[in-house]
């Protein structure tokens, strides 16, 4: 069984930006908000279905692929869950502050086995940019109510680790960590496969109150914020850094050790053919360069710009040729506890 090509899966949002995707991708955008694209997506954003499902360049609906044969495109029964969702993002403007809940909290009050950890890995970035992640010191839960409805960002964003990023740079956010995105960046995302956000500061956005803790109100949702401090070292050990540009036969991890059960991904760039990563599935961007994805009795040419979802059967596979690809793979946890088969 053969990977399939994907086609352009560009979402409208509130927030400005998607020429960076659009220049990588080879495409085009049909508006200046247009600044997220949806890889190999089998899940749709929330309460909007079915924007947000990724479909074949043949014009098939990945997910109707996957449930029809869920054991040939993930190894496991299930309902088209592949186990992650892979994204580009390009913050054209600065995000809101928001929070994502875990695992716990989504199987308890989402009826969910997923949470929503999430990690960026940035492809580009002008010069200053950065990320605001976790708090830097225990925040009053009741200090960070008042804030909240007086929708002061500006105190929360004072209270934020505010971290400086360049290409290359992984940065793992855990589910209950607060974070925003800064202007200029443009990331690859990847993600538990859900759409769960808690707003704390929904007014830079075209949401309100209403729209903002998950339909379960506040007094349910707030718990699921952690308000903790993170300590510098361990906001440091949340961030890895990868030589984008490297060649390397071995694949690459991009991300901290610690995303691992969440979901993984690697930087494939060899010089001649990659060692084999094992079957799965697998969702492909093509950063540069061209080559072939070659499997079990079967290969696929593949270019820069190109996006590629890769089934289990396909075996274990290889990247031949002088070519870059970023991976993204489910993590070692899956699938997850409480998953219905």
């Amino acid at each position: 069984m053969r990977p399939v090509r994907l086609a352009p899966n560009l979402i409208d949002h509130f927030y400005a930006g998607g020429s960076r995707i659009a220049a990588l991708r080879g495409i085009e955008t049909t508006s200046a908000r247009q600044p997220e694209e949806w890889i190999a997506a089998t899940v749709a954003r929330a309460g909007q279905w079915p924007v947000g499902l990724a479909g074949t360049a043949d014009g098939h609906v990945l997910r109707d692929l996957v449930v029809a044969d869920p054991e040939a495109w993930t190894g496991s029964h299930g309902d088209g869950d592949t186990g992650l969702l892979l994204k580009l993002l390009d913050a054209g403007q600065r995000l809101p502050v928001h929070v994502h809940p875990d695992r716990r909290f989504a199987q308890s009050h989402l009826d969910c086995p997923y949470g929503k950890t999430e990690a960026w890995l940035v492809l580009e970035a002008e010069p200053g940019a950065a990320v605001h992640l976790g708090w830097t010191a225990d925040v009053d839960p009741k200090e960070l109510e008042r804030r909240r409805d007086d929708q002061d960002g500006a105190w929360m964003l004072r209270h934020m680790h505010r971290v400086p990023v360049a290409r290359g740079d992984g940065i793992l956010v855990p589910a209950g960590t607060v974070h925003a995105i800064g202007a200029g960046i443009l990331v690859a995302e990847v993600q538990e496969p859900t759409d769960f956000s808690i707003l704390l500061e929904w007014s830079v956005t075209t949401s309100g109150r209403e729209d903002a803790h998950l339909g379960l109100g506040f007094e349910t949702a707030m718990p699921a914020v952690c308000t903790a401090a993170l300590e510098d070292t361990a906001v440091e050990a949340l961030i890895r850094r990868t030589d984008l540009t490297a060649r390397s036969g071995d694949p690459l991890p991009t991300l901290p050790a610690a995303a691992n059960p969440f979901f993984r991904l690697h930087l494939l760039a060899p010089s001649g053919t990659s060692r084999p990563l094992e079957a799965g599935f697998a969702a492909v961007l093509v950063l540069s360069g061209s080559g072939r994805l070659r499997g079990a009795g079967a290969s696929l040419d593949v270019a820069a710009g190109d996006t590629v979802a890769v089934p289990a059967a396909f075996g274990d596979w290889a990247v031949e040729g002088d070519c870059a690809a970023l991976v993204a793979r489910p993590g070692t946890t899956w699938p997850p506890e409480g998953r219905t088969s």
